[in-house]
């Protein structure tokens, strides 16, 4: 912060105007006081006013006892509405009074000695002077924000109002990225740009002068930011899009003039501005009320395409909205490159893990491919966090390791939420077991088709009483039509064992997710993938707006209906599939029931053995449930074909 030196001109200046101040109250007070005049009895005339010493506690009269009394009063002074005065008895008073001519000059005829004071109170005075005071105090303080130049009022701003920026050179290198490598490769050119700048002058190549990093949350991007500048050693400046927003106009503007001048300083360097889009939105002619916005975006787009293009400087965004960012600031010139980061595969996964297991105490018995193979849509920080809450899972345990244990704890914890300790009636309890043992089941029947499954329980986890996980054997990147009817026929199965085994009368709420579920896996696959022959390779996409459902985007209503038509159907087929199988297992449905009411839960392993008996689990699934189960959605799906034609 910048000391004041006591000689300089402006305090001068200012210590001049509070003595001249305090001269101008003075001179008020004295020139008031001299100025109180009486109106004489004889003559009516103004003249000097006497105090009267009078040692009795004054009486209240009203306005019309002194009408009345007007000849007992010896003596009165007015001052504005208020009156004290003694009568000729020598009793004082006060009394509150129109103080007009009229009413003075009858006073005076009745042989009062009137005084009029006519000076202020010191509130009075402040009241008059203060606005005068602080409105040129601040003239005064825009003349000294002035005085520097046009900057000089921002300057002053700015300091009251710093931006927030992380300077330094970063730790961080690629070898401390893993899970995306086509990424990492993409940002190479970067990285020997900033080391050998004339190995690209060599051939009139310009690297990118912006790069623009998109993706989901926790995918990486201020990490692979970071690694960027410790790859290449060079300064690394970061700060957040929302800094530059404020109260005060034209603050956003300074901010980034003062931002990019700091990087020209220190070129090369990156420069680092992470939620992008709280500045970088759309510019609209219907945004009156964000002009300052827009002049900071302009601001923005003006010292990343400046004149100077060799600045050394670039710059890296990172947004989850790219859709939202204007257009200017996507252009060549800009931000060049957009490198869009998803969430890691299942390599990426398993790298990760990897990766973040080395800062924990990871048992041996722990295998981090199946793990990976668990964590399907994991961002890097979801993986990171589940490590860590694996760790103090085992931490509460009393483990000296990270266990197999905990760690399906943690990621249990993470998707379904907590263990919910809830006073269930054992009615319920033996519905929900049956619920799972028919997802169990179904899944098993379509073996070959669904991904295997990892575990079933009873154990209530946030809102879900019971919970069925698979274990995929990879990243799926597209589903068969016989993958889709399938995985409906294993959603819908909880609610068929309900129907099968209590009445139809007894069904419950609980399938409340494996039907929003479904219905949204058919609509997709009917609307949008073309798997519906009665619908056809059409895709009907439909708008919402604010969470209301609004007109089709590329489909009349007919064609809506249609769709609701084959949705319905689908989900019809699937349940009676799920009905039929059941059914025709019940007693090993039951069975499998009874063995999670016992143990609460049951491991995929323990599952086969309970339907399946002591053969093999792998000979069974390839012999006779998964060749049986992958024929029976081929037969419904010819069914549905020529219900169709």
């Amino acid at each position: 912060m910048k000391k004041v030196k006591i000689n300089d001109k402006s305090w001068l200046f200012l210590i001049l105007f509070v003595v001249l101040f305090a001269v101008l109250i003075v001179r008020t007070f004295v020139g008031e006081r001299a100025s109180n005049m009486v109106l004489n009895t004889e003559n009516t005339s103004l003249v000097d006013a006497a105090p009267v010493v009078v040692s009795d506690k004054p009486v209240v009269l009203s306005f019309s006892d002194v009408l009345r009394r007007a000849g007992d009063i010896k003596s009165v002074t007015v001052r504005g509405t208020d009156a004290t005065g003694v009568l000729k008895d020598g009793t004082k008073f006060t009394a509150t009074v129109n103080s007009d001519t009229e009413f003075l000059k009858n006073l005076s005829d009745k042989g009062a000695t009137v005084s009029i004071d006519a000076s202020r109170g010191v509130l009075d005075v402040l009241g008059i002077w203060l606005p005068i005071l602080f409105s040129l105090l601040f003239i005064f303080w825009l003349f000294r924000g002035l005085r520097g130049g046009a900057g000089g009022l921002n300057r002053t701003l700015l300091a009251q109002n710093p931006t927030k920026v992380t300077t330094g050179k970063p730790k961080t290198t690629f070898a401390d990225v893993a899970g995306i490598d086509s990424e990492k490769q993409e940002l190479m050119e970067i990285v020997e740009f900033l080391k050998n700048k004339d190995k690209f002058r060599a051939l009139g190549a310009r690297v990118p002068r912006g790069v623009l990093l998109s993706g989901e949350p926790g995918t990486g991007k201020t990490l692979l930011a970071r690694a960027i500048a410790g790859e290449a050693n060079v300064p690394f400046f970061a700060t957040s899009g929302s800094d530059f927003s404020g109260i005060i106009v034209g603050l956003g503007v300074a901010k980034i003039k003062e931002m990019f001048e700091m990087a020209k300083r220190n070129a090369p360097c990156i420069l680092f501005i992470d939620e992008i889009d709280a500045i970088g939105q759309k510019r609209s002619s219907h945004s009156l009320n964000d002009q300052d916005r827009e002049q900071t975006l302009n601001q923005l787009l003006i010292e990343m395409d400046g004149f100077a293009n060799e600045t050394g400087i670039i710059v890296i965004g990172a947004t989850n909205r790219p859709d939202m960012l204007d257009a200017a600031l996507l252009r060549p010139g800009r931000f060049d490159r957009q490198v869009q980061i998803e969430l890691p595969d299942l390599a990426g996964r398993d790298a990760i893990l990897q990766l973040h297991a080395k800062k924990f105490k990871i048992s041996g018995d722990v295998d981090m491919h199946n793990v990976a193979r668990g964590t399907t849509g994991f961002s890097g920080a979801d993986l990171e966090n589940l490590l860590n809450e694996g760790a103090l899972h085992a931490v509460r345990a009393g483990h000296k390791s990270v266990e197999q244990s905990d760690l399906d704890e943690a990621r249990d914890k993470i998707l379904m939420g907590p263990k919910k300790n809830r006073k269930m009636r054992p009615a319920d309890i033996k519905l929900a077991a049956h619920h799972e043992a028919g997802h169990a089941f179904v899944s098993m029947m379509y073996a070959d088709v669904t991904d295997p499954i990892l575990k079933a329980t009873i154990i209530p986890r946030g809102r879900a009483l019971g919970m069925v996980q698979h274990l995929p054997v990879d990243d799926k990147v597209s589903m068969t039509v016989a993958e889709v009817r399938a995985d409906l026929a294993v959603s819908l199965a909880g609610r068929a064992a309900e129907q099968i085994f209590f009445g139809a009368d007894k069904i419950t709420t609980g399938a409340e997710s494996d039907i929003d579920q479904a219905t949204r896996l058919a609509r997709y696959a009917i609307a949008t993938a073309g798997l519906s022959p009665k619908l056809g390779m059409v895709a009907v996409k439909q708008v919402t707006s604010f969470g209301t459902r609004s007109q089709l985007e590329t489909a009349s209503e007919k064609t809506a209906e249609l769709v609701d038509t084959e949705v319905r159907s689908w989900l019809d087929v699937a349940y009676k599939d799920a009905v039929k199988i059941l059914t025709k297992n019940k007693k090993t449905v039951a069975r499998l029931a009874d063995e999670l009411l016992k143990r609460e839960t049951l491991t995929g392993d323990e599952i086969r053995e309970i339907i399946f008996g002591k053969k093999s689990a792998k000979s069974v699934e390839k012999t006779d449930t998964a060749t049986k189960g992958a024929k029976r959605v081929l037969r419904e799906h010819k069914k549905s074909k020529k219900s169709a034609d």
